[in-house]
């Protein structure tokens, strides 16, 4: 059945490229993930914090290595993208990422974690900030939305400061381990200043 729009963004917008490496600020850069970032990632995980709102967990290094090859096949499939948030030794302070993209409707959602050693430093809302400005100015994506249990205060901190404004609850959308969450559903656009 054909569509009676264009899609917003081709098909082959991402797999066309090379998934970039992105310079952050001075500190920190989101560059693919690796293999050898396993072990990172394992430790990641075994953080509570990250488990409850992540709602999975690694229970050993193979399922981690698992976990960062998957993004090279989902590039390619257009489908989600993610970024190990490193410092200038390459150390994996985070994760930052596109979820369920729409290429037909030039839209994502993001999601992002960081490791316990690097909360407090503003880790997540810079990368946020920076995939957000490559999302819209270099890919052109229309709409990028965060989505979080209502119970996730520090989540929504993070779409507040980069911009995301909250733009309603979805009742009992996401099970996490202690039950049904009310979701906030934040969104910003390409033309939001």
């Amino acid at each position: 059945m054909p569509l009676l729009v264009e899609p917003a963004l081709p098909s082959g917008t991402l797999r066309g490229l090379q998934q970039p490496r992105l310079q952050v600020d001075a500190e920190l850069v989101l560059r693919p993930w690796r293999s050898g970032d396993a072990g990172a990632v394992k430790v990641a995980f075994d953080c509570a914090e990250i488990q409850r709102w992540h709602v999975r967990r690694i229970d050993d290094e193979d399922e981690a290595r698992e976990w960062t090859a998957q993004w090279v096949e989902r590039w390619n499939a257009e489908n989600a993208a993610s970024w190990a948030v490193v410092d200038g030794a390459d150390e994996v302070l985070g994760q930052v990422g596109l979820r369920n993209i729409s290429l037909a409707e030039g839209s994502a959602g993001l999601s992002y974690w960081v490791t316990p050693a690097a909360r407090g430093e503003g880790v997540a809302a810079r990368a946020v900030q920076a995939l957000t400005g490559w999302a819209f100015c270099t890919i052109g994506f229309n709409r990028l939305g965060i989505q979080h249990s209502t119970a996730n205060v520090a989540s929504c901190r993070v779409a507040a400061r980069t911009g995301f404004l909250l733009e309603g609850t979805l009742r009992q959308a996401i099970k996490h381990a202690d039950g049904w969450h009310d979701w906030h559903v934040h969104g910003r656009l390409r033309g939001d200043t």
